[in-house]
């Protein structure tokens, strides 16, 4: 009886340390939401270079993240680190260009969600390297997730293509044509490069701190490596004073640097840390859910609240199967072995 008492306060003391975590990690996810629909009407309206423009983002955080952890303080890093943290940069930078081309193509609510396409890996890895993993339930997860990315292709999460219901009777600002899935091969291509980085990221290092320092290597790197596209793009890109305009602190530069690059980083080595909320899960769709649904409505963009949520609930499915793992027979070594990188601490 003493141990199930103690058991439940210990229950309740780390149920009211994560409240404030849980709302701090909301509120970064909404704030980073935000950037990407300021982002998207600012690329939209003025048909600024979108390697320029990422360049120009990368350059004020890669100072950002350099000044906070100072990576050349402490211990020194080796070559076994550095080099895939360099590596990874290229990842990053790549990833981020591919992703705004797909938030103009596909608008943000349709790249926000490809963002968990970074699931996909999970089947990857299982059926090249699963231990006691049932790989049709992997393989009905990657069904449902392409599902869901085909209705949203269709338009089943915009008002004037959704076959559903629709609330609200307020005009709308422009109405969407159908994406068609030509066009989401390149949100889901950043949603895995995504996954991948999270990977090697994790895989370089398990610890917070040697984390942080090398995330301010790679955003280093990824600054470098778009460096010499973003001058080509710029000199012989379509628009000649598009260098004049990024230096004006727009909303949308400042909220992608400071909230887009800089604060989800921290938001999410928390949730992942202290919440085991890692980014490609059900939980995280939930919240990226619920901050999609409210910027929809507050933007007025065409959007069909139970497509939406449709879309919604068969790619949480099919996350959820994807990633799965054999918890029957599990040794606690193998807690450290997920199928998806992008896993790590999900389970208690």
């Amino acid at each position: 009886g003493c141990y199930g008492s103690c058991r439940e306060s210990r229950q309740i003391e780390q149920s009211d340390q994560s409240t404030p975590l849980q709302v701090i990690n909301i509120l970064g996810n909404f704030v980073r939401i935000w950037s990407v629909y300021s982002l998207y009407s600012h690329l939209s309206s003025t048909g600024d270079s979108i390697v320029g423009f990422i360049f120009s983002c990368f350059v004020p955080a890669s100072v950002i993240f350099l000044i906070l952890q100072k990576p050349w303080k402490g211990r020194p890093l080796p070559n076994s680190q550095i080099v895939p943290t360099v590596v990874n940069g290229g990842v990053l930078a790549l990833y981020f260009v591919l992703w705004a081309k797909g938030l103009l193509a596909c608008r943000p609510l349709v790249a926000l969600l490809a963002e968990y396409a970074g699931a996909l890996l999970g089947v990857l890895s299982a059926a090249l390297y699963g231990r006691k993993v049932n790989i049709w339930k992997k393989i009905g997860g990657l069904a449902a997730m392409l599902l869901a990315y085909y209705l949203l292709s269709n338009g089943w999460a915009t008002r004037t293509n959704s076959p559903l219901y629709s609330f609200g009777s307020e005009p709308l600002e422009k109405a969407t044509e159908t994406t068609g899935m030509k066009e989401m091969v390149l949100p889901i291509t950043a949603g895995i490069l995504s996954a991948l980085r999270r990977v090697l990221a994790r895989r370089v290092s398990l610890k917070n701190q040697l984390k942080r320092r090398l995330h301010a290597i790679t955003v280093a790197s990824a600054t470098c490596f778009l460096f010499p596209f973003a001058m080509w793009d710029t000199i012989l890109g379509s628009t000649s004073d598009s260098i004049v305009k990024m230096q004006l602190p727009s909303w949308a530069y400042l909220s992608t640097v400071l909230f887009g690059m800089v604060l989800i980083f921290y938001v999410d080595n928390v949730a992942e840390e202290s919440l085991h909320l890692v980014f490609s899960s059900p939980r995280h769709l939930v919240v990226s859910t619920g901050c999609i649904i409210i910027l929809e409505i507050l933007y007025k963009m065409d959007f069909s609240l139970p497509g939406l949520l449709l879309c919604s609930v068969i790619l949480g499915f099919g996350i959820l199967e994807a990633t799965s793992l054999d918890r029957s027979k599990k040794r606690p070594l193998e807690a450290h072995e997920p199928s998806n990188g992008s896993l790590h601490n999900q389970l208690r």
